[in-house]
């Protein structure tokens, strides 16, 4: 049975280092939503020299739209985007100290590289299951842009989150390692 590793932001570059690919992890603490029109509006201040509604440095950003909340929850469903459509942004806020991203699907080559290159994760929470993922998350509040609905920067607290690290800053890929694995 893989490792379980329990997390809590911000992370340090040391900490995202030697989580490997196959680790399952619980994350507490807080953690930020944004998916792929907050990323365009954060590289688009990066470029300009705003200033950013989160400090980026060590903190971890789940690809997530989530559903509207019922009364008395904090969060509708709230389960993985494919990360794949916002590749083109993730290394720019790799080099801003993003450590990890939470979403589901394999990431580019140019993804992987920024992983290695700046000593973070990419972790994989499982797609389908929103509803579920919701109950761990204690608190949400919109951040930033919130004329973006679903797509807008929320912070979430989050009390024993589940994930799996699916690619490591040493090069390994569960979604390779696990496709070689049932090849003849």
């Amino acid at each position: 049975m893989a490792e379980t590793v329990r997390i809590q932001p911000p992370l340090s570059e040391d900490e995202a280092r030697v989580l490997r690919a196959g680790t399952r992890v619980l994350i507490s603490g807080t953690i930020y939503t944004a998916r792929d029109a907050a990323h365009r509006r954060l590289t688009e201040l990066i470029e300009r020299g705003g200033d950013l509604p989160l400090e980026l440095e060590g903190q971890i950003i789940y690809y997530v739209g989530p559903t509207p909340a019922s009364p008395g929850k904090p969060t509708g469903s709230a389960g993985p985007t494919t990360s794949s459509r916002v590749d083109r942004y993730t290394p720019q806020l790799l080099a801003r100290g993003v450590r990890a991203f939470i979403g589901k699907g394999d990431r580019s080559p140019e993804v992987a590289a920024a992983l290695e290159e700046n000593g973070a994760v990419y972790l994989a929470a499982v797609g389908g299951a929103g509803a579920l993922l919701a109950g761990r998350v204690s608190s949400a509040e919109v951040i930033a842009w919130p004329e973006l609905g679903p797509e807008a920067v929320h912070r979430f607290e989050v009390e024993d989150f589940p994930a799996i690290v699916v690619m490591d800053s040493h090069g390994g890929n569960l979604y390779e390692s696990g496709r070689k694995s049932f090849r003849r």
